[in-house]
C-alpha cells in the first residue's frame, strides 16, 4: 500500500513537535503569536543588515547589492524599525489577546506527515502569493487605497530588510490576515502553520533585501519560476509590474511581468526627478538615499509620474 499525506510521522517531525509541545503554556499564551513574529522578522533581517553594515566597505559583498547606488543609514534603518514595533505592540498584540480569549490554541500530541507538512506549506504559499498579487494590483490601480494605504510601503525604491514591514496599519494587518487565516482554510496542523509562517517571513525579507546572492530562492528554483528579490526590487523601482510577492506565474499571466537585470537608464532620470522632488520636500539632503518616492502635493502627484517607453 503506498504512503499517503496522512502517513505516520518521521521521528525528527515527532521529536521536534513533542519539543514544541513542551513549552504548551507559552504556546497558548497571548504573547506568543507577538513575539514569534517579532523574534523571527529580526532574526531574517539580522544578516541582511551585517551585509549593509559591510557593503560600503567590502567590495565582495558590495558586488551583490542589487542597486549598488543605494545606501541605507541609521535613521533609515531606525524608522523601519519603529514602525514595525509599533504596530506589533499597539495594533498585533490587543488582536492577539482577543483571539487568544475566543479562541483557544488547541495542540494535537500527533505530528503530521513529512509530505502532508510539504504539500500544505506549498498550498499555502500559492494561496497567499494569490491573495497578495490581487491585493497588491488593487491597491496600485486604485489610486485612493494606493494614496491611503500602500504609499507608505513606497518610500523607498532602493528596498532594504527592514523594508519588509515598513508599511501602514491596513496593510500589514490585511497582510498578516491572509498568512493568518490560509492555514486554517487548508486545515493545517499547527507544525505546519508554524513551519509556513516561518518560511514565508523569510521569503518576504529576501523580496526586499536588495542583494542578489548567488544561494537566493529564484537561483535555486528552476524555469524562471519565482522572481525573488531582483523581482521585487523592480517593483519598487518601477511601480507598475512585477506584483506578485514570490512567484511569477500571474505577473507572467497578466502581462505585468519584468525581468532585467540592470535598471534602464531612462527610466532611472525619471526616478531621480521624483527623487530631487522629494528630497526637497522633505528636507534630505543627500539624495543617494533619500525617500525616492513620495508623490506629494507640491511635488509629484500620485500616478502621474510616467517611465519612458511605457
Amino acid at each position: 500500500m503506498e504512503p499517503s499525506l496522512e502517513s505516520s510521522s518521521p521521528l525528527l517531525l515527532q521529536t521536534l513537535w513533542d519539543k514544541i509541545r513542551a513549552q504548551e503554556d507559552f504556546l497558548r499564551s497571548p504573547l506568543f503569536p507577538v513575539l514569534f513574529s517579532m523574534t523571527l522578522y529580526l532574526s531574517c533581517c539580522l544578516p541582511y543588515m551585517c551585509l549593509d553594515t559591510l557593503s560600503s566597505r567590502v567590495a565582495l559583498v558590495h558586488r551583490y547589492k542589487i542597486q549598488s547606488h543605494s545606501r541605507v543609514t541609521w535613521a533609515m534603518a531606525w524608522s523601519c524599525l519603529a514602525t514595525s514595533l509599533h504596530t506589533h505592540a499597539v495594533f498585533i498584540f490587543p488582536l492577539s489577546v482577543l483571539h487568544w480569549y475566543w479562541r483557544p490554541v488547541v495542540l494535537p500530541a500527533q505530528a503530521p506527515g513529512a509530505l502532508r507538512v510539504a504539500w500544505d506549506v506549498l498550498a499555502c504559499l500559492l494561496l497567499f502569493d494569490l491573495q497578495y498579487f490581487v491585493w497588491h494590483v488593487l491597491h496600485h490601480k486604485v489610486p485612493w487605497l494606493y494614496r491611503t494605504f500602500h504609499k507608505v510601503h513606497h518610500r523607498y525604491t532602493a528596498t532594504f530588510a527592514l523594508t519588509t514591514e515598513h508599511s501602514g496599519i491596513w496593510e500589514t494587518l490585511s497582510l498578516g490576515l491572509f498568512a493568518a487565516v490560509n492555514p486554517n482554510l487548508l486545515g493545517c496542523h499547527p507544525l505546519t502553520k508554524m513551519l509556513f509562517f516561518t518560511l514565508n517571513i523569510w521569503l518576504s525579507v529576501e523580496d526586499h533585501s536588495g542583494y542578489d546572492l548567488p544561494w537566493a530562492p529564484h537561483r535555486l528554483v528552476p524555469f524562471g519560476l519565482y522572481g525573488g528579490s531582483p523581482h521585487h526590487d523592480l517593483h519598487h523601482l518601477k511601480f507598475m509590474v512585477n506584483y506578485a510577492p514570490y512567484f511569477t506565474h500571474w505577473d507572467r499571466l497578466f502581462g505585468t511581468l519584468l525581468h532585467t537585470d540592470k535598471p534602464d537608464t531612462h527610466d532611472v532620470d525619471v526616478l531621480d526627478a521624483s527623487k530631487r522632488c522629494d528630497t526637497a520636500s522633505s528636507g534630505v539632503t543627500d539624495v543617494s538615499h533619500a525617500p525616492v518616492y513620495e508623490a506629494t502635493q507640491s511635488c509629484v502627484k500620485d500616478y502621474e509620474v510616467k517611465f519612458r517607453g511605457k
